[in-house]
């Protein structure tokens, strides 16, 4: 096709081009059915599936009309040959929502953290961890006691601060962490809990960013860690996914003590093998992601297993070495489904 007829008719479509568009959590690729739900359908369900994230997918021009014409525009000049060049989600890690209801999720796969604003149907993709330098494994991410967010990227061994609208403000953790992985922050004081998974050890931070404690001590007996991944500050316990011990220990805030264990090693249904993602909804009950069997696995408040969600595969409700698990205020949870290149997201509904 000749450059002047192009030019023509971009030109003719170029008012579709700025179409509005909105966010859907039922991109193309997903199944739109809304009545998936766990336990079966037919009992009381305690949680539903609620769509999933995949990247620039998500977000669909509000008229459809106007979107099959943007689509043929974009076709006909070659900016893009589909979802195939889409700002997809590629090794998605951890995630977190901010106050502004945003949904940000670390992916290892990109180096970067990806950015989905329903209010304002906008899509952002961050790349930069400081002045100069790039993420290159960000995994553990948290929104700080005064906005800004904290990103804990394992191959650079260093805790990065961004603001809001992701500029590089700040970086902590070089002298003291070697491997971060988990990040999660206390609401009431501002303290960052950092996992620290080659150390060991859980590694708590200031508001001011300075180094305070440590939690745990390398070993297996009750209280001591063995490649600590993931971890959830709610209330005043933290909730670390002890990865090689095959359990979730729960701490105390205040004094770093041992106060409950969740799981242990086995080859039933609710025991763990390699666990990653931890997080609580709002009746306290304990999500965890058991990766080795591509499970996520429920527990109630005081540690008793209730349902496991899961299987290795692509369908909704099957995982392929999923990572990071993360809730909202409104009892929304997230599972970073790694190897599906997805967030799933289920929503809490009692029970």
């Amino acid at each position: 096709m000749k450059l002047a007829s192009i030019t023509l008719i971009a030109m003719s479509l170029a008012g579709c081009a700025a179409a509005p568009r909105v966010m859907q959590y039922f991109p193309e690729s997903a199944t739109t059915s809304t009545d998936i739900a766990w336990p079966d359908p037919t009992q009381l369900p305690r949680l539903e599936y609620a769509g999933q994230l995949v990247g620039e997918d998500n977000f669909v021009v509000e008229d459809q009309e106007q979107g099959r014409g943007t689509r043929l525009l974009r076709w006909i000049v070659g900016l893009t040959g589909g979802s195939n060049n889409s700002e997809q989600l590629i090794r998605p890690q951890s995630g977190t929502v901010d106050a502004a209801g945003r949904i940000l999720v670390t992916d290892a796969g990109r180096h970067a953290i990806f950015v989905f604003d329903e209010a304002q149907a906008d899509f952002d993709i961050w790349y930069d961890a400081a002045p100069g330098v790039e993420f290159l494994s960000p995994v553990g991410i948290a929104v700080a006691q005064n906005g800004n967010l904290v990103v804990a990227d394992a191959e650079l061994g260093e805790v990065f601060v961004l603001s809001d609208e992701g500029a590089p403000i700040g970086r902590f953790g070089h002298s003291t962490l070697i491997r971060p992985t988990g990040v999660s922050v206390d609401r009431s004081n501002g303290e960052i809990y950092v996992a620290d998974t080659v150390a060991h050890e859980i590694k708590v931070f200031s508001a001011q960013l300075e180094a305070l404690r440590t939690i745990g001590i390398p070993g297996g007996e009750p209280g001591q860690l063995n490649s600590p991944m993931h971890i959830s500050v709610r209330g005043d316990r933290l909730y670390v996914s002890d990865t090689l011990n095959a359990r979730v220990q729960i701490y105390s805030t205040s004094d770093g003590t041992l106060q409950d264990v969740v799981g242990s090693r086995g080859t039933y249904v609710g025991n763990m093998v390699r666990p990653k993602g931890v997080t609580v909804d709002s009746d306290g009950n304990i999500y965890v992601v058991e990766s080795y069997h591509d499970h996520l696995l429920i527990y109630d408040s005081e540690g008793r297993f209730l349902l496991p969600i899961g299987g290795n595969g692509t369908s909704i409700g099957e995982f392929f070495l999923p990572a990071g698990a993360w809730s909202d205020a409104d009892d929304r949870i997230f599972i970073a489904d790694m190897f599906n290149g997805r967030v799933v997201i289920f929503q809490f509904v009692g029970g």
